[in-house]
């Protein structure tokens, strides 16, 4: 191997290094190891850039619009309306959500979907006293699961087959991937039905699982001369409140835990609640008590135009790892985080000095523009306004879903390519208004689509320094002259990247070597190319390799450890149906 081979190796490791221990954001460390290949003209700029040209990936952001133009029209908020009325068995509730979750991810974005689908499970699970942690992971699982059905389905179907155009001019049909997609869906959606109700947590009481996904501990100050000093707690009916505790009181520097009821409250105290959001939201309404953070008051916005939201903290936040302070979230975003929920967990520092991780939920005052303005930003997972005005236009929802129809019916009758029909039916979404240009400039996932093009390029570049015959070479030596290990070994060598950095990177790193396995070993090269599709795909047991999973990790109250004990087997079962099938369909 040349030096520049063995320096790309280093590079990768290196990348891998900063995306699974460090926890780099992706597109950053990806586009730097290409600015490296480039800077050190290991591959000339025409060969680094070639994944900014790709179809695969130009037309997942034309889909991203596609998808947006369903959301912002009431699309997919009707198919909920009409799914969840009462309960029944757990199994049936589950599968009134696992199939026509599988059915829309299958043609649609799975991350708009799981967006919908969390708000409206959880106020639903609330109303019926259902814990929701037995309904988002397979919520999520069932969205991943129905993508693998289509060659739209999810991303990285979408990625494989650019690059298949791009590297042997093959492109696959729009249910090609039906074929394995479809039987793994059922046996996996069998499988949540069967066991999730048993694997996932059932929480602490009927309401805990909902309850530990907006908790919250926040402080409020008693005012000066205010009506509530010299109130016992108990004549300011503060001991009592519905969905609410006063955990202690903080006067001068000491600590009052276990408050007696007939403690009188002074001017200054800083009252410490624990509690539900909706009691939260209540108790900024008390007469003589105030935010303990300043912060509220330094906002241009006049308090009668604000509004409490909630937002989850994404990956690829500026602030991840900073405090609320040192970021200087207020400049940052134009709001005041009044208090932050980490599962359940209780954060015993001011507000300020909290440090932010990924999937901790704030609770924000902001202006009424918030949640318009960061619905779509990659720095939150998830935005919603607590006193909500809907500015849905459903009547032009039948519009989006003809216009999804006619993109589907456009590119299955080969009438146009898969990138002519995303692009057409993008142009149409914005032309009839289900999507506006500000919401589609700002519903792009443009991180994803820098991961995408950036690993493309180093993926070039290992097939043109020789990287990937060289990896394929001790692949092959290891596995023998037998093509079904080899099928294998590749399957959970894209699983095991897929879990630890992304769907998307896996597959395009694992692509070049795959082809040089099937060249190595005299045989057709498509079953790798399906097989790193679905094993791409496979992302169910850890919360961090795929979006929708770090998602519903916070909002579901869970732990890691419940990933690993639904998902491991899952992943075991996605193995198994597609090394069995994938040779089945397309021989060696």
């Amino acid at each position: 191997m040349e030096l520049s081979g063995l320096i790309i190796l280093l590079l990768l490791a290196g990348a891998l290094f900063a995306l699974a221990v460090k926890n780099y954001p992706p597109d950053v460390v990806f586009l730097g190891v290409l600015t490296v290949i480039v800077v050190l003209g290991i591959t000339t700029p025409a060969e680094a850039l070639v994944g900014f040209s790709n179809e695969g990936m130009l037309t997942v952001a034309a889909l991203y619009v596609v998808a947006i133009g369903l959301k912002e029209t009431g699309a997919i908020q009707f198919i909920i309306q009409k799914l969840l009325g009462k309960p029944g068995k757990m199994w049936r509730t589950q599968a009134k959500i696992i199939s026509p979750v599988m059915g829309m991810s299958a043609f649609l974005n799975n991350t708009p979907i799981v967006a919908s689908f969390i708000p409206a499970l959880q106020e639903w699970a609330k109303k019926y006293n259902i814990p929701v942690s037995k309904l988002l992971i397979p919520l999520s699982y069932a969205a991943i699961l129905g993508g693998t059905c289509t060659l739209i389905g999810t991303s990285t179907n979408l990625i494989v087959n650019g690059l298949l155009i791009q590297e042997r001019d093959v492109s696959l049909n729009m249910f090609d991937p039906a074929y394995v997609g479809i039987p793994l869906a059922l046996i996996g959606g069998g499988y949540l039905l069967l066991v999730s109700r048993k694997l996932l947590p059932e929480g602490k009481s009927v309401l805990a699982s909902f309850e530990n996904t907006r908790e919250y501990t926040i402080e409020m100050i008693v005012d000066e001369g205010g009506p509530l000093t010299g109130e016992s707690i108990e004549s300011a009916d503060l001991r009592n409140l519905p969905g609410l505790f006063l955990a202690e009181i903080i006067r001068d520097g000491t600590i009052l835990a276990a408050v007696d009821p007939d403690e009188q409250l002074r001017g200054g105290d800083r009252l410490v609640f624990t509690g539900l959001v909706d009691s939260i939201v209540d108790i900024q309404k008390i007469p003589g008590l105030r935010p303990a953070t300043n912060q509220v008051f330094k906002l241009d916005t006049p308090r009668r135009d604000r509004h409490l939201v909630e937002a989850v903290i994404s990956q690829s936040n500026p602030l991840n790892g900073s405090s609320i302070r040192e970021g200087e979230f207020r400049n940052q975003y134009g709001a005041v985080v009044l208090a932050v929920s980490r599962r359940g967990e209780r954060i015993k520092k001011k507000v300020g000095d909290i440090i932010l991780k990924t999937g901790d939920i704030l609770l924000m005052e902001a202006p009424r523009n918030f949640a318009d303005r960061y619905k779509y930003s990659n720095d939150f997972l998830l935005v919603s306004t607590l006193s909500h005005n809907s500015g849905i236009n459903y009547k032009k929802s039948w519009i989006a879903w003809s216009i999804l129809g006619g993109m589907v019916l456009l590119a299955t009758s080969n009438i146009l390519t898969m990138f002519q029909a995303s692009f057409l039916a993008a142009g149409a979404m914005l032309a009839t208004g289900c999507a506006s240009a500000s919401e589609s400039r700002s519903g792009v996932d443009w991180q994803v689509l820098i991961v995408i093009a950036a690993a493309l390029g180093i993926g070039n570049a290992m097939q043109v320094t020789g990287v990937a015959e060289t990896l394929a070479g001790g692949f092959i030596g290891f596995v023998g002259d037998y093509p079904h290990m080899a099928l294998i070994a590749t399957y959970l060598i894209t699983w095991m990247l897929t879990e630890t950095i992304t769907n998307n990177a896996a597959a395009v790193l694992v692509f070049p070597i795959a082809l040089s396995i099937a060249g190595g070993l005299g045989v057709d090269y498509m079953p790798f190319v399906m097989t790193i599709m679905f094993a791409a795909s496979a992302s169910f047991a850890t919360p961090i390799g795929y979006q929708t999973n770090l998602m519903v990790f916070s909002a579901g109250g869970y732990q890691f450890r419940d990933f690993l004990r639904i998902g491991l087997p899952l992943n075991l079962l996605a193995l198994l149906v597609t090394v069995l099938l994938v040779p089945v369909f397309w021989p060696f």
